[in-house]
């Protein structure tokens, strides 16, 4: 249960702040009456950092698996720049 936290009482109580993201999940910490941040634990955070698949399984769920790219490069040379 996620609970609110006013800016002050979040500094004051820094400790318990952090025991109760671990604990008990995210904590919101308000800023004049708003909403301005959320503490999470280190476990919390890395489930939402990882990614759902890994790449190879990403491309091979891609809707365009099987197109061909062409992915030749131009033999010409560049262009010129006036110095």
């Amino acid at each position: 249960m996620s609970r609110k936290w006013q800016l002050q009482e979040a500094k004051s109580k820094f400790s318990s702040l952090v025991k109760q993201a671990q604990r008990q999940g995210p904590q919101v910490v308000t800023k004049h009456g708003k909403e301005a941040v959320v503490v999470v634990s280190v476990d919390d955070y890395k489930k939402i950092i990882k990614p759902k698949t890994n790449l190879v399984e990403f491309f091979q769920a891609s809707p365009l698996k099987g197109i061909e790219l062409d992915v030749s490069r131009r033999k010409d040379l560049p262009r010129d720049i006036a110095i």
